[in-house]
């Protein structure tokens, strides 16, 4: 059996959620389209010399994309995908770092356990879909924050879009796409607002790129429109929703 068809065989055994490119022609077989996320969360495609933390790194797409892009140290972090009580495991992350022959570093730990004692300080945090997942979004931010010294990336559901005042919404049980890890959504005021609480200086909303063109009212229309046929959540809820990027500097 040739290297390539070992490490499909491989592949298939793992249940993935990042498609991660890993030789010509093969990726992983994610749920998660990485390569359009990646072009979402803006990550900068020169990192020479920095050093970036990923919490939340699940498979670990952006952790060795950021290696790829040149970050001179990368920390990947999980605790709830890869010894919790996620679905998933750290066997992908542990496949793809084995194929890439990558020098990426693993620490399993909870996000809200992280500190700059623990895992130190880093010039780009990567905060990408962990912000909702938490009973403590203001505490997750600021743990991501005290971490951070120049570049936090934020990538989050958000709700109430209509709203130009601060506010969040909060999910009982599984009433967010049927997951009862789904808690809250914040609008882009609040994003705001609670990162320059934490000291940021300036916060940009990098996806889209046009937020008032995306979330216009006629397409959240036509979204909510799809996501009733498609029996994901009321028209009512998801008529305020979405999802974005933001980048917050020191």
């Amino acid at each position: 059996m040739g290297d390539n068809e070992e490490l499909i065989r491989r592949m298939n055994e793992i249940k993935w959620f990042h498609s991660i490119p890993v030789r010509d022609g093969i990726v992983t077989p994610g749920q998660d389209n990485s390569m359009d996320k990646l072009g979402q969360v803006c990550l900068p495609e020169d990192l020479t010399g920095k050093t970036v933390l990923d919490i939340g790194a699940w498979d670990g797409f952006f952790s060795f994309q950021a290696e790829r892009n040149g970050a001179k140290r990368v920390l990947a972090t999980d605790h709830f995908c890869w010894s919790g009580p996620g679905w998933g495991t750290k066997a992908g992350f542990e496949l793809v770092h084995e194929t890439l022959n990558s020098k990426v570093e693993s620490l399993d730990i909870d996000a809200m356990a992280i500190t700059p004692e623990k895992v130190g300080k880093f010039d780009v945090v990567l905060f990408l879909g962990v912000l909702y997942h938490l009973q403590d979004p203001m505490g997750g931010l600021r743990v991501a924050s005290e971490v951070c010294d120049e570049l936090l990336i934020i990538e989050t559901h958000v709700d109430d879009l209509h709203r130009w005042k601060p506010s969040m919404v909060y999910f009982p049980g599984d009433s967010l796409n049927n997951d009862d890890t789904n808690y809250w959504a914040p609008n882009v005021a609040a994003m705001k607002g609670m990162l320059k609480d934490l000291g940021f200086s300036r916060v940009e909303v990098v996806y889209p790129k046009r937020p008032w063109l995306r979330y216009a009212w006629p397409v959240r229309f036509l979204s909510s429109i799809k996501g009733m046929i498609q029996r994901r959540e009321s028209f009512r809820q998801t008529i305020n929703q979405g999802r974005m990027s933001f980048h917050a500097y020191r």
